[in-house]
């Protein structure tokens, strides 16, 4: 996994502020691949019990917040939602590593 230990706490912890407690965080894509250099982070947040609002906003704050904290990277969000069957949510849990 192509990730420093700073980056994934730094992911982990603004994935709980603002999705909560019970959300968890998958990276997946090229960043699970230690033979490849560079490439963005695709992340799959599973929110669980997520706080009330619209998932958009809380995307674009996590966003946001995570380009404080990570620099100018480019970070793919995937949310999924209860019973999510699309392609990519399946590809993120096959291939994905947890954080």
């Amino acid at each position: 996994m192509r990730l420093t230990p700073v980056q994934i706490a730094a992911i982990r912890r603004t994935t709980a502020e603002i999705f909560g407690d019970q959300a968890s965080v998958w990276l997946f894509g090229s960043r699970v691949d230690d033979s490849k250099r560079g490439g963005d982070i695709d992340l799959l947040i599973c929110p669980g019990q997520a706080p009330a609002g619209s998932v958009l906003a809380r995307k674009i704050t996590f966003l946001g917040r995570l380009e404080r904290l990570l620099g100018e990277r480019k970070v793919d969000v995937v949310i999924e939602e209860p019973g999510d069957t699309r392609p990519i949510v399946q590809v993120a849990h096959r291939t994905g590593i947890r954080l």
